[in-house]
């Protein structure tokens, strides 16, 4: 079977650089119109070379969060096919001990992290239940299955909660023909925060964090977008509120 997006709206947040960029051009490649937001214009521009629609965009305003899509309906004068909500990440935070964080930085993790896939997935909700059907995926981590690597307890806290959102409306869209599931990273040096954090564990502990992986290497973003593609997939049609570890095994 051929995997094609042809006359598809596909929707990816953070779609600048890293895992959201190569979601956004494999999309492209397949056919789909892909309209991507991220807060960068510059990365954006880079992601804007495949065909790829992009907004510069702040997912911590809900409010716009919302216009955007109603933007992207009127355009396209249907409802979202596909919606990635990949955008988070540590909002450019180190690990602190837990007596040590302010209250600004945990709560802007959690803005980036699960409050910008709850505005996106409220805004699509209803044009998806309109059409009969449509595809979430979010992109959660290995921090939200289990301890984070980089120790931040904000940034574990909301992709555990990433996953838990998946859970909760795969059962209430699914009735609706509306599928929510989310693809679980493993360690993946896709962009500036990944590089710091492979470069912080210095020779000794790369090693040891590859050998921890059953196929011994690191993955790739490549790697994360095939994932997201089953999930959004004819394939995928009766697998619903499903976390898939994309780790290599550990």
């Amino acid at each position: 079977m051929r995997i094609r997006f042809d006359g598809k709206t596909v929707v990816v947040s953070g779609a600048g650089h890293g895992f959201g960029r190569c979601i956004a051009e494999t999309f492209a490649q397949l056919g789909a119109r892909v309209f991507g937001c991220d807060l960068s214009g510059a990365e954006l521009a880079e992601t804007a070379k495949a065909g790829v629609d992009t907004e510069v965009l702040d997912l911590t305003d809900r409010a716009a969060a919302a216009a955007w899509i109603a933007q992207i309906e009127q355009t396209t004068g249907g409802a979202v096919d596909v919606l990635v909500n990949n955008a988070g990440g540590v909002a450019e935070q180190e690990m602190d001990p837990i007596e040590e964080v302010p209250d600004a930085d945990w709560d802007r993790v959690f803005a980036v992290n699960i409050g910008a896939a709850f505005a996106l997935s409220r805004a699509v909700a209803a044009g998806m239940k309109r059409a009969g059907s449509g595809r979430i995926v979010n992109i959660s981590s290995g921090a939200g299955l289990g301890p984070s690597l980089t120790g931040i307890q904000a940034y574990c806290s909301a992709k555990h909660a990433v996953v838990g959102l998946t859970r909760q409306l795969a059962h209430e869209l699914g009735p609706f023909g509306i599928t929510v599931n989310s693809v679980a990273p493993g360690f993946v040096r896709s962009n500036a925060a990944s590089e710091r954090q492979w470069a912080g564990y210095g020779e000794a502990g790369q090693k040891a964090l590859i050998e921890r992986i059953a196929m011994k290497r690191l993955g790739t973003a490549q790697d994360i977008a095939n994932s997201v593609v089953f999930f959004a997939s004819e394939l995928a049609g009766f697998v619903n509120g499903q976390v898939l570890a994309v780790d290599g095994g550990k």
